[in-house]
C-alpha cells in the first residue's frame, strides 16, 4: 500500500474510532433518590442484562422537533429526547398493545414517582384478576416513574412508565404502554416537566436507529 493509501487507511480508522466511541456517564442511578436506592435496593425480579444497541445512547437526530421534545418509535422500540445541535438521547423501551393504539402529539399532563397502578376493566378482564389498586414499589408494573399523556384536557391513557419486567425492554408483549427500565426512567423524568411534547409514530414510520455518538 503506498503511503498515502496507509494515510487515508489510518485516517479512516481514527474517524470511525471517533464516531462509535462509548462515553460512560456518571452514574446510571444518577437520578435516584433516597426512597429510589431503599425501595430497589432488593427488587422482587431478576436483573437484566439490556442488550447493548437498547441502552441509552446519545445519537444524531435529523427531525424537525425542538428540544425538550419526546419522540416515540414503537416499531424501533425506542424513545428520544431531542437536544440541541442536532442530538438526542435514545432509550430502549418495550412497548404492548396500548401503546400500539396511539398515535399522534400530545403532552404531559402528570408526572409521578412510584405511582399506583389501577388495572383498567379490559386488562382486569384479559389478564386479571388484578386488585383494584396495586400500590407503588417495586412489584408495581409501573415502576419507579410514570409520565401521563393528555390530549387537552384528556387523559389519553397512555403512558410512559418503569418496569418490573426489565427483560422485556426491546421487545413487543401483550400489554402496556411504553416500558422503561427504572433507571432511564428517571433519567428521562428529571429531564421532562408538564406540557412537555410527546410525538408518537404511528406504526410503519419508524425513523430507525441512529448511529450513537456516546453512551449518555
Amino acid at each position: 500500500m503506498s503511503k498515502t493509501g496507509l494515510a487515508f487507511a489510518l485516517a479512516g480508522l481514527l474517524l470511525l474510532g471517533g464516531c462509535m466511541q462509548a462515553t460512560l456517564s456518571p452514574s446510571s442511578e444518577a437520578n435516584f433518590t433516597p426512597r429510589d436506592r431503599q425501595l430497589l435496593a432488593h427488587p422482587p425480579y431478576a436483573e437484566a442484562k439490556i442488550p447493548e444497541q437498547f441502552q441509552r445512547h446519545i445519537v444524531d437526530y435529523d427531525r424537525r422537533e425542538a428540544p425538550g421534545t419526546i419522540l416515540v418509535d414503537t416499531d424501533a422500540r425506542y424513545l428520544y429526547y431531542v437536544m440541541p445541535n442536532g442530538k438526542a438521547i435514545r432509550y430502549g423501551v418495550a412497548v404492548g398493545e396500548e401503546a400500539m393504539a396511539f398515535s399522534g402529539v400530545a403532552t404531559v399532563g402528570k408526572m409521578a414517582e412510584w405511582p399506583d397502578w389501577v388495572p383498567t376493566p379490559e386488562i382486569q378482564a384479559r389478564l386479571g384478576p388484578y386488585p383494584k389498586r396495586v400500590a407503588g414499589g417495586p412489584a408495581n408494573p409501573l415502576g419507579a416513574r410514570a409520565i401521563y399523556l393528555y390530549q387537552g384536557n384528556k387523559d389519553t391513557l397512555y403512558r410512559i412508565h418503569g418496569t418490573n419486567q426489565p427483560e422485556y425492554i426491546g421487545q413487543a408483549i401483550s400489554s402496556g404502554c411504553i416500558r422503561m427500565t427504572n433507571t432511564d426512567v428517571a433519567d428521562l423524568y428529571s429531564r421532562v416537566t408538564t406540557g412537555t411534547t410527546v410525538v408518537v409514530l404511528p406504526p410503519g414510520q419508524s425513523v430507525g436507529g441512529r448511529l450513537f455518538a456516546g453512551r449518555a
